[in-house]
């Protein structure tokens, strides 16, 4: 019998190339509340990692790198979740918005990853 199902988004899939080694990632801490899937592109307020929304408030609307992996942190702070944060290239199709974010405030998202060194193709 066929197996017949959904593909979810594996980790890592949006990278087209990044610098050698780690230099294009680092480890931060997602929020407590966040479930993010691999690939959502995130914002940093006070030190930790939320989904980027460019209607939010404080640092949340300035876009400053895209989760490696899917981090579930509906329970609690998640701690060395991996996050690409410079020097890499990525499919543009392949990373996830905040489901309220239309094309001007994605826009305004590679825009912000662009000045950090990530070129959205």
């Amino acid at each position: 019998m066929p197996l017949f199902g959904t593909e979810g988004t594996h980790a890592g899939e949006f990278i087209v190339s990044e610098a050698n080694g780690s230099r294009s990632r680092t480890t931060a801490t997602v929020t407590s509340g966040q479930n993010l899937a691999a690939g959502a592109i995130v914002a940093t307020v006070t030190g930790k990692l939320v989904e980027y929304d460019n209607d939010g408030a404080g640092t949340s609307n300035v876009a400053t790198g895209i989760l490696f992996d899917a981090v579930d942190a509906s329970d609690g702070d998640v701690e060395d979740a991996v996050v690409i944060t410079r020097d890499c290239e990525y499919n543009l199709s392949e990373v996830i918005w905040e489901a309220g974010q239309d094309q001007a405030a994605q826009d305004a998202g590679v825009v912000d990853l662009l000045a950090q060194g990530l070129i959205g193709l």
